[in-house]
């Protein structure tokens, strides 16, 4: 009896917790929308109504009447007796509180939303670092690697670390407390929360996943104001969710052949990363479009320079005349650090001659700065997050340290300007990792004690034994005796090993004996001491999964003073917006 009273207790608890509307309306419920940007005004409603009795205000007034123009109304959305309204690129300039009410006669809704200016214009530009999936035992690992550790104190700081402003960033998104890398990136490009999967719009209940309310983001409002330079610069595919936030406007993450014809749209003057696939024509080498254009040619008809190998960027890059970049280094993902630097592993025998994320960024800073109304750019260190899914620790970390390098680049280069650039370096969403101690395992001998018993913890951690790291802050071996313990708390079925994997990427799983299903992959089934873990996530996990948690946000440069404290995730956006002066109180 208890139990069923305690069951009955806990549904009433979860669906007062899940607020049911009247109507559903974008933008949503609190929403901070900057004065002039662009957006999608819509309003669904659950059943058919009848359009004579529709009453739409905004502060009182008729909403047509405010936007300057009446919406779409469709009286069956989709052929369903669901009616909707729509009004697309619409924009408030009177900076202060709305309020917004709908009602159909019977039913109504009030909701509110934030209209902010900003202040005039303190950078020239903006760089956002974003390292995909990067916790802060990722943060502490790539310290401990790169700069080393003597009694207890660090030999150095991290670039990412070493900045006047720092924050906690939460990452939910408007459906989940779980962000994916769509809407946690979206969020910092558009100030506007959304769904999982979906950027630049806020997902609707039509079937189109192109057709959603729009918003308009960063690097459109930066183009279209100021004139800036944009550029994207990622080792992961460009038409992938974090890139392709910063410019894309759809649903459906996935959507890669669309993503590329956005970009060709929208035009960035830099674009980098791999993801040949989607460019090239069906058929081509290589290819994985569902048609016969080529985006390649279109983009070299379009004036862009193209880059494929290092030698080819930094050739590019030093010329002059070079305005606009397209750099293409592999089919799908680039290959992170590790692999491309010491164990030669992944895509690097197929794509050998990929560049480095600095020199990405060095190639980004020098065709960017020809702009002399200043520029954007977006790079992120994408492959960190990669690996953190497939429980590859080592790979991670030194795509961290890559990062670190990155950013110091930049800081460099925008200490030689006089500091006239606003950076900032932060996580989109977190994965559930943790640095616990460190493995004594030598791994030239067959391991003669438990698996679990060579994880060492407080004082019997100690130090890691990595060799001295290079200039470049990477130890030249990972497969050394006392390593760092570092594990997720998301885990498929796997076999265990707690060993740096020196061939490939990790691939904990393989596709199980029912559709859509994972179970461990028996790759690593007789390595010495190997344990066979059961995971504790649906078997429809391949990998681990993203967590919660809120994530940094350093900042150092014109307008980084606005970073403190705790911010939600769509505050970057408005940190960018006031340091451009997007929209300037008055004007």
């Amino acid at each position: 009896m208890m139990t069923k009273l305690m069951a009955a207790i806990s549904l009433v608890i979860l669906l007062s917790a899940t607020p049911a509307f009247a109507q559903t309306v974008y933008p949503i419920d609190r929403a901070e929308i900057l004065s002039g940007a662009q957006f999608d005004f819509k309003v669904e409603f659950p059943d058919r109504v009848d359009p004579a009795k529709l009453k739409v205000t905004v502060n009182g007034e008729d909403y047509a009447a405010v936007f300057g123009r009446a919406g779409d109304f469709f009286e069956r959305e989709g052929g369903k007796d669901q009616s909707a309204l729509m009004l697309r690129g619409v924009a408030l300039t009177k900076p202060g509180p709305v309020t917004v009410e709908v009602g159909d006669g019977s039913r109504s809704r009030k909701l509110a939303w934030m209209v902010y200016d900003t202040g005039p214009r303190k950078a020239k530009n903006v760089i956002l670092f974003i390292g995909d999936g990067l916790s802060p035992a990722h943060r502490t690992a790539a310290r401990l690697l790169s700069k080393g550790i003597a009694e207890g104190k660090s030999l150095g700081k991290l670039a990412i670390d070493d900045m006047p402003h720092m924050a906690l960033v939460a990452t939910a998104g408007s459906d989940s407390i779980i962000t994916d890398s769509a809407n946690s990136a979206s969020a910092y490009a558009t100030g506007h929360k959304t769904a999982s999967a979906a950027m630049g719009v806020y997902a609707d209940r039509t079937a189109n996943p192109f057709d959603d309310p729009r918003v308009e983001t960063i690097t459109s409002l930066a183009k279209r104001r100021l004139g800036l330079g944009i550029g994207i610069v990622t080792n992961t595919e460009v038409e992938d969710a974090t890139p392709a936030a910063m410019i894309a406007h759809t649903r459906r993450r996935g959507a890669y052949d669309e993503i590329v014809a956005q970009y060709f749209a929208a035009r960035p003057d830099v674009l980098m990363g791999g993801g040949s696939a989607n460019f090239l024509p069906k058929g081509a080498p290589g290819s994985k479009r569902r048609d016969d254009i080529d985006y390649v040619a279109r983009f070299r008809e379009a004036g862009y320079r193209m880059a494929t190998t290092a030698g080819e960027l930094k050739a590019l890059a030093a010329q002059s005349d070079t305005r606009q970049l397209l750099g293409l280094f592999a089919t799908g993902n680039m290959d992170g650090a590790l692999d491309r630097r010491f164990l030669k592993g992944g895509g690097v025998g197929k794509f050998p001659e990929q560049p480095d994320l600095t020199e990405q960024v060095q190639a980004a800073l020098n065709v960017l700065s020809r702009n002399d109304a200043g520029f954007f750019l977006m790079v992120e260190s994408g492959m960190i997050d990669k690996y953190a899914h497939l429980l590859d620790m080592e790979r991670a970390v030194y795509d961290t340290i890559m990062l670190d390098n990155a950013v110091r680049l930049a800081r460099d280069w925008a200490r030689a300007r006089g500091d006239d650039t606003l950076i900032l370096a932060v996580a989109d969403h977190n994965h559930p990792n943790s640095l616990v101690g460190t493995i004594h395992d030598d791994m030239s001998v067959t391991p003669n004690v438990p698996l679990r018993e060579r994880v060492s913890v407080y004082e019997k951690a100690g130090f890691p034994d990595y060799p001295a790291p290079d200039a470049e802050g990477y130890p030249s071996r990972v497969d050394v005796s006392r390593r760092l313990a570092m594990f997720s708390a998301s885990l498929p079925d796997h076999y265990e090993t707690f060993r740096p994997k020196l061939d490939n990427p990790n691939e904990p799983t393989v596709k199980g004996d029912e559709p859509g299903t994972f179970k461990a992959n028996e790759k690593y089934k007789d390595v010495p001491g190997v344990t066979l873990r059961l995971g504790n996530l649906p078997a429809m996990m391949r990998a681990s999964v993203h967590s919660g948690e809120d994530v940094i946000l350093t900042a150092v440069g014109p307008g980084s003073e606005r970073v403190r404290g705790s911010m939600d995730n769509t505050e970057i956006f408005r940190v960018i917006a006031d340091a451009l002066g997007l929209a300037p109180a008055g004007q």
